[in-house]
């Protein structure tokens, strides 16, 4: 007999019982076979004693023959369906770490492509080639390969957990239900699992709205992170525009310093040396006529002496020098001057550092305006960007002048008080 006939006939040689394949096969006075082991089980519990597919009872238990044609059949049957598994097990690939094995193979344990709630077993493709063509194991519930599948049966009436318990909120078998949970509400475990299934399809569009508000917020966030080093950014620039105006007209002005206190010096010492070049012109005549004094006043000639006398005895023309005298310059203010006029510079540059701050708040907090909860009458501009007092719109929008400015101290002039900024607070 060839695998093909046997396949297409192999619920022939299946238990009606057990459902699986004859283990020595007898027949009963009625002409059904069974296994044997199933048989006399069935009627150590059953008594009568009665056929278990007629139906027909016995007075006296039958004894039981072995079928050997039938046996026969099974071990043929049982010897090609090894011999088709071992050549495709080759083509099958074996179960991997984590995947399912196959519960019939024998060695090598193959990939089960289905488990059989019913028989409690996971079969590779060769075993479960039973349950897609015989037709009583069509009937069978077979699902995807899941591994324990002894939790599937009650641990304390050995029976496929088919039922689910809405009061205990549990999965209980057929006799659960008519013994331990006798007076509670049950339903399939199908229709209680589309239930969950419901349920949790709910949960997990919560859980992706959930998803997207966090995802929304983390854009937030970065949107606000983007904002915020924009905002410093531009801080740092005017920073540096600020700072170097200010270091450049820090070194102008001590340029303009050194330069004044120089000139003065110079003034002093070209002053010095014109004295010193008189003095020393006036030296030089002074000496010469020493000399010719000398000169004369060793001589033997009375006659030249005397004739010379009234213009050796006059001294040279000179400056008379008493009161003049070379009078440091006064420094004296100089270095106040110039603090001064620094600090009217840097005064300058902060108000216009003021100024545009404040401008740049006012144009935020303008923005911000725009809801209507959180709108202030005080913050409307006009097309040239001048600040309007608008009264009348304070019966349509909200006074919510706090939310931008905190209240100032009635001794303190408008730009002194707290401008609340987007990204903390400043005080001008």
């Amino acid at each position: 007999m060839s695998a093909a006939s046997c396949l297409r006939s192999e619920d022939q040689f299946l238990c009606s019982i057990c459902l699986d394949v004859f283990t020595d096969p007898v027949t009963t006075s009625c002409g059904h076979n069974f296994c044997k082991n199933c048989i006399t089980e069935h009627w150590n519990v059953n008594v009568p004693c009665h056929c278990p597919m007629c139906k027909k009872d016995f007075n006296i238990r039958p004894e039981l023959h072995v079928n050997t044609f039938i046996s026969e059949m099974v071990s043929q049957f049982r010897q090609e369906a090894q011999q088709k598994a071992s050549s495709s097990s080759s083509e099958q690939q074996a179960a991997k770490p984590g995947e399912v094995p196959c519960d019939v193979c024998t060695g090598t344990k193959l990939k089960a492509l289905k488990s059989c709630l019913v028989c409690l077993t996971s079969y590779c493709e060769t075993h479960l080639e039973p349950h897609l063509t015989a037709s009583r194991l069509k009937r069978h519930q077979l699902m995807d390969p899941v591994e324990n599948l002894e939790d599937r049966m009650c641990v304390k009436h050995d029976k496929p957990l088919e039922l689910f318990c809405k009061t205990d909120q549990t999965c209980v078998c057929m006799l659960c239900s008519v013994l331990d949970h006798k007076t509670h509400e049950f339903v399939p475990l199908k229709e209680e699992y589309e239930g969950k299934k419901a349920e949790l399809g709910k949960t997990e569009a919560e859980i992706q709205q959930m998803i997207q508000k966090r995802q929304l917020k983390i854009q937030e966030i970065k949107e606000s992170v983007d904002l915020s080093k924009e905002d410093a950014d531009r801080e740092k620039a005017e920073g540096v525009q600020v700072f170097t105006a200010l270091k450049e007209s820090v070194e102008r002005s001590l340029n303009e310093l050194i330069e004044t206190i120089e000139e003065k010096q110079r003034t002093t010492e070209k002053q010095a040396e014109d004295f010193i070049k008189e003095l020393e012109q006036e030296i030089s005549e002074l000496m010469k006529r020493s000399s010719e004094v000398k000169q004369f006043s060793h001589s033997e000639d009375h006659l030249h002496l005397l004739q010379n006398f009234p213009s050796l005895k006059a001294a040279p023309p000179t400056k008379d020098w008493t009161e003049v005298s070379v009078r440091p310059p006064s420094y004296e203010g100089t270095v106040v001057k110039a603090v001064t006029q620094l600090e009217e510079t840097l005064s300058k540059e902060m108000k216009k550092l003021f100024e545009a701050e404040l401008k740049r708040v006012q144009q935020y907090a303008v923005d911000v305006t725009l809801d209507p909860d959180t709108a202030d009458p005080y913050l409307i501009l006009s097309d040239d960007e001048e600040q309007e007092d608008h009264s009348d719109v304070e019966e349509i929008l909200p006074n919510n002048r706090e939310r931008f400015f905190a209240p100032r101290p009635p001794h303190l002039p408008p730009s002194c008080f707290p401008i609340v900024h987007p990204f903390g607070p400043r005080h001008y």
